[in-house]
C-alpha cells in the first residue's frame, strides 16, 4: 500500500496490530530543529497540521509494500514490512494554513519527483511553515525477524527561508513615532517546488511585491530561485510632535536566500530628529517605556500615606522636576489624562529662553513618568520660543539647577485645571488604621486609608479648589448670604466665607470607620469620611452634605453654624456641587469607577 498518512492518531494497541510474529519493525522518533544558527537545539515535533511520509529504496524508488503509521501522541512513525537492505524515510510536514498559500502536495514514486508545489503567481508571503526530514536507515533479517537499524532521531528542517527586518535607531524618540513602515521587493523571483529529496526547484513569475511591515517582521518564503537575488527598498514613515510627515527610503540586498536560514535586512535609520533635543513621547513610547502609575491599588502604604513620596498642591496636580541624574519627571495627580502636552523649560546653562523639552500625545491620569534627556547624553539642537536654534549639550547634572517649566496644550481639560487658582495641599493618613486587614484594621474612629480612596480624595479636591472661583459658585453665596452664619447666630460675609474657602490648606486624608455612627471627621489640617462617601461625592447630595459638613469644621465653624448642620453644607454647597458636576474637572464618576474596584472595602 502506499506509505501516505495525513495525521491520523493511533493507539497503542493499533501499534500492536501493525506488527507481524516474524517482523520487530522500526520506530523513527521526530524532533524540531531551529534555523540554523539558532542556539536552541531541537525538540519534540509535534501540532502540525499535516504530516506525510514515504519509504524509498537505495535507487530512490518508493516502496510500495510497507506499512506505516504515525502516532501524534509520541510524534513515532513506524514502519515494517520491509526486505533486508539500505532504505531513507521521507517526511514532509505543514504547520498552519497550507490552504491559504495554495500548497499541493503530490505522491512522489521517485525521489527526484516533486513533493510540494506552489501557484508560481503566489507572490506573498507564506502563510505556513513547511518542514521536511530524510532519515537513511537499514533492515535486516535476524533469525527469520526484521530488524531495522535506526540511528538517532529524525530531524525535521524548514523547507522556507526567514527575511527579518530591523531598524537601528539614532533618535529613540523616532522609533515611536513611525506610522507606517513598507517594503518593496524588485524582480525577486522565488522557488516554486519542494522534491522528495528535499531540493526547491521551480521559479515563481517574478514582478514587484509590496508588503506592510510592523516593528520586528519577519516574512517567510522559499528559497530564492537560482539565478536571482533579493532586492528592495524599504520605506518609513514618521511624524513629529507637530504632525508633519516625513517619509525616507533605504535600500537593502541580498545575494541568495537559503532553506533554514534567517536573513536580516538592517536599516540604520538617519532621521532628521536624531538630533533634536526635543523628548518626542508618542503614546507607543509611553506605553512601551513601562512608565508606572501613583496611588495604583497595589501601592504600598509606607509609600502612599509618606508626604515626602506623596503629596500635590491641587493648584499644580502636573509635578514637573529635573532628577540629579539628568531625567525628566513628569507626576500628574489626575484621575484624568492629558492630551497634546508640549513641555518648555528654561535651563540657564542652556538658554535664557524657554525651549522646547518634550512633547507627550497624552500624560495618563496618576501618570509617574522618567526619562533621560537627550542633552544628558549628546549634543543636541533646541528650539527656543523666540524661534532661535540653539546647541547645547551633553549636560552635566550641576548644569540643571534653576530649572523651571511652563505647560501648552490645547486639551480644555487643562484649562480646567489652571482655572484652580488657590490649591490646597493634600496627603494622606492612616489615623492608626491598617488598611492590609480585610476590616481596616479600626482604631477609633479611623480605619485604613487605601489607594482606592485616595484616588477619589484627588477627584474631590480638584473640583473642590476649582468650584470655590466659578462665578456661579460665588453668586449661589451672595444669593443665600443670609444663610451664612456662625455658632452664635452672627451672619457672616460673603466675602469672608470666599477667603476662609480660598485660603491656602494642607489637608491629611483618612477614611472613617462607620462602625460608631461616625461618617465624617474634620477640622485644621484632618478631613476624613466614610467609603460611601468618597464613592458617591459625585452624584448624590447626602454624600456631599458629609463632605462640605467636615470642610465647614476645616475652616473653623462647629454644629451650631450654618457651615455644618445648617444650609451651606446641607443645602447650598452639596447641591451646587452635584447640580454642576458637569462643569467641574473630574466630571465623570467613569474615570474612577471606584464602587467596583475589588480592592474596596466589601
Amino acid at each position: 500500500m502506499l506509505c501516505v498518512l495525513l495525521l491520523t492518531a493511533c493507539s497503542r494497541d493499533e501499534w500492536q496490530d501493525m506488527q507481524s510474529p516474524a517482523s520487530q519493525g522500526g520506530v523513527f522518533s521526530l524532533c524540531e530543529v531551529g534555523y540554523e544558527g539558532e542556539t536552541s537545539g531541537s525538540r519534540v515535533s509535534a501540532g502540525y497540521d499535516r504530516l506525510e511520509f514515504c519509504i524509498v529504496d537505495v535507487d530512490g524508488c518508493r516502496v510500495l509494500d510497507a506499512k506505516g503509521r504515525y502516532d501524534t501522541t509520541s510524534c513515532e512513525i513506524r514502519v515494517e514490512g520491509l526486505h533486508e537492505g539500505d532504505y531513507r524515510l521521507l517526511v514532509l510536514a505543514v504547520r498552519g494554513n497550507a490552504a491559504a498559500d495554495g500548497a499541493e502536495i503530490n505522491t512522489p514514486m521517485q525521489i527526484g519527483d516533486t513533493w510540494l508545489s506552489f501557484p508560481t503567481d503566489l507572490r506573498r508571503p507564506l502563510s505556513a511553515e513547511y518542514y521536511y526530514a530524510q532519515k537513511p536507515f537499514s533492515v535486516s533479517i535476524e533469525d527469520g525477524r526484521e530488524v531495522t537499524d535506526v540511528e538517532g532521531k529524525v530531524e525535521l528542517r524548514r523547507l522556507v527561508s526567514r527575511l527579518d527586518f530591523s531598524f537601528d535607531y539614532r533618535n529613540p524618540n523616532v522609533r515611536w513615532a513611525v506610522t507606517r513602515q513598507r517594503v518593496s521587493l524588485s524582480d525577486t523571483r522565488f522557488c516554486t517546488t519542494v522534491s522528495a529529496d528535499g531540493i526547491p526547484g521551480g521559479t515563481d513569475t517574478g514582478g514587484t511585491l509590496e508588503l506592510e511591515l510592523a516593528e520586528g517582521t519577519s516574512l517567510c518564503f522559499l528559497p530564492t530561485a537560482e539565478g536571482s537575488s533579493l532586492a528592495g527598498e524599504v520605506e518609513l514613515f514618521t511624524r513629529d510632535w507637530r504632525g508633519t510627515q516625513t517619509r525616507q527610503t533605504y535600500s537593502f540586498g541580498l545575494e541568495h536566500t537559503e532553506a533554514n536560514h534567517i536573513h536580516k535586512a538592517e536599516t540604520q535609520v538617519e532621521h532628521p530628529e536624531d538630533r533634536s533635543a526635543l523628548m518626542f513621547v508618542s503614546r507607543a513610547a509611553y506605553l512601551n517605556g513601562n512608565h508606572k502609575l501613583i496611588l495604583q491599588d497595589d501601592e504600598p502604604k509606607e509609600v502612599y500615606t509618606d508626604s515626602q513620596q506623596r503629596q500635590f498642591d491641587t493648584a499644580q496636580p502636573l509635578q514637573l522636576e529635573l532628577t540629579d541624574d539628568g531625567q525628566l519627571h513628569a507626576r500628574f495627580y489626575s484621575p484624568r489624562g492629558l492630551g497634546r502636552v508640549l513641555v518648555k523649560a528654561r535651563i540657564p546653562a542652556v538658554s535664557d529662553e524657554y525651549f522646547e523639552l518634550a512633547y507627550f500625545d497624552t500624560i495618563p491620569g496618576f501618570a509617574d513618568f522618567y526619562e533621560t534627556m537627550p542633552l544628558m547624553e549628546r549634543s543636541a539642537v533646541c528650539s527656543t520660543e523666540s524661534g532661535r536654534l540653539v546647541e547645547a549639550g551633553p549636560l552635566e547634572p550641576t548644569d540643571l539647577a534653576d530649572a523651571d517649566f511652563r505647560v501648552e496644550t490645547t486639551d480644555p481639560y487643562w484649562a480646567r485645571l489652571q482655572g484652580i487658582e488657590h490649591g490646597w495641599t493634600i496627603r494622606w493618613g492612616l489615623y492608626g488604621g491598617d488598611p492590609e486587614r480585610e476590616d481596616g484594621g479600626p482604631v477609633g474612629n479611623w480605619m485604613g486609608i487605601r489607594p482606592v480612596h485616595c484616588r477619589e480624595s484627588v477627584a474631590l479636591f480638584l473640583n473642590f479648589t476649582y468650584m470655590v472661583d466659578m462665578p456661579e459658585h460665588e453668586q449661589i453665596l451672595r444669593e443665600n448670604a443670609d444663610k451664612l452664619y456662625d455658632d452664635q447666630k452672627n451672619p457672616i460675609r460673603v466675602e469672608q466665607v470666599l477667603a476662609q474657602m480660598r485660603q491656602r490648606r494642607t489637608l491629611q486624608v483618612g477614611l472613617v470607620y462607620p462602625g460608631n455612627g461616625v461618617v465624617g471627621l474634620g477640622g485644621g489640617s484632618t478631613f476624613g469620611a466614610y467609603q460611601q462617601a468618597w464613592f458617591e461625592h459625585y452624584w448624590n447630595a447626602y454624600s456631599c452634605s458629609i463632605m462640605f459638613h467636615e470642610l465647614g469644621h476645616v475652616m473653623g465653624y462647629g454644629h451650631s453654624s450654618s457651615f455644618t448642620y445648617g444650609p451651606w453644607a446641607e443645602e447650598l454647597m452639596n447641591n451646587f456641587y452635584v447640580q454642576n458636576i458637569g462643569n467641574l474637572p473630574i466630571d465623570s464618576p467613569e474615570y474612577l469607577n471606584s464602587k467596583t474596584n475589588p480592592n474596596r472595602y466589601q
